[in-house]
């Protein structure tokens, strides 16, 4: 589908649209892991067992529509899509590691270290992550200007002013109770950064082409996905606290046996929904705000913003 093409509406062609778009990250993940290094490499195999086995790809979703939004070529939202992927895959796999959250279930299969052992899935995670940088650097019809920009907004959202340093004040919030605004913190930092740098890497792709569209739509859709991104969390936690793991696809009711700071456990199951739902019209509150010509082909970021509150897993 060529990135010009215009507005989808919710339904029969949002979802061929996300299909395309899903298989088209499939193709991308394959790629650059598993037969990437010696074929039954121990190491590609677990990379491309903890990457390219299923997921709901909102991330790369999210860079596609912000790109295609804006009229960004194709090959700098490749790039960004299968990155944000990679990097997303890298810290489940550290996530879900004993001294982590210690988890055995993820995706309905068990975890990387639970199939490789701990080594292996700790090499694993770090060879996603430096994977990431080589592919947002590896495409030559990407303009070395925007393979910077994009390496800069992806380091970001994954250190310690992102998912590690959000990963850091989980750990230590682990037995304590945290306020709205810290709680909203962490998670800005541990679920919502890499998610707003989707967005946000969407945003630089299509600046290539008219920077001062991009310029323009920057703050509405930084704003879209900030809401998002809370949302996609207090979402988690609603549906760790009440749904099985079979639904999941990995072990539920772990916020709760662990002490984790969670938006059930501060604000109760059903405020927590309500803030969600909050979230999600100040998200499509930020889109209405865009600039005309952007405005009318976010239909598909709105799409994405109601999934992520919709969701069963």
């Amino acid at each position: 589908m060529s990135p010009q093409t215009g507005a989808a509406q919710p339904g029969a062609d949002f979802e061929a649209w996300a299909a395309q778009r899903v298989e088209r990250v499939r193709e991308l993940v394959e790629r650059h892991t598993g037969a990437w290094l010696t074929p039954g490499s121990p190491l590609g195999d677990a990379m491309h067992y903890a990457a390219a086995l299923g997921g709901k790809r909102m991330r790369p979703l999210l860079v596609w529509a912000t790109g295609e939004c804006l009229g960004a070529d194709e090959p700098g939202l490749d790039a960004a899509a299968c990155a944000t992927e990679l990097v997303h895959a890298y810290s489940l796999v550290h996530d879900d590691l004993p001294c982590m959250d210690d988890d055995v279930l993820r995706r309905g299969m068990p975890t990387v270290h639970v199939r490789y052992g701990q080594a292996m899935a700790l090499l694993a995670g770090d060879a996603l992550q430096t994977r990431a940088f080589e592919v947002l650097t590896g495409d030559e019809r990407v303009a070395p200007a925007l393979q910077a920009r994009l390496c800069a907004l992806l380091a970001a959202a994954s250190g310690a002013s992102g998912m590690a340093g959000g990963q850091a004040l989980d750990l230590g919030a682990t037995g304590r109770r945290l306020d709205l605004p810290a709680l909203t913190d962490m998670h800005a930092r541990k679920t919502g950064a890499l998610l707003r740098a989707s967005v946000l890497m969407g945003v630089a792709c299509a600046g290539e082409r008219d920077a001062r569209l991009a310029q323009a739509c920057e703050p509405a859709l930084r704003r879209y996905a900030e809401h998002i991104g809370l949302a996609f969390q207090v979402v988690d936690d609603v549906l760790d606290a009440s749904m099985d793991s079979a639904t999941l696809g990995k072990t539920a009711g772990k916020d709760a046996e662990q002490g984790k700071a969670t938006f059930v456990g501060l604000l109760g199951l059903e405020q927590a929904r309500a803030h969600a739902q909050q979230l999600l019209q100040q998200a499509l509150q930020a889109l209405r705000e865009l600039p005309a010509p952007a405005q009318v082909r976010s239909s598909r970021l709105a799409e994405l913003a109601r999934r992520v509150v919709a969701r069963s897993h």
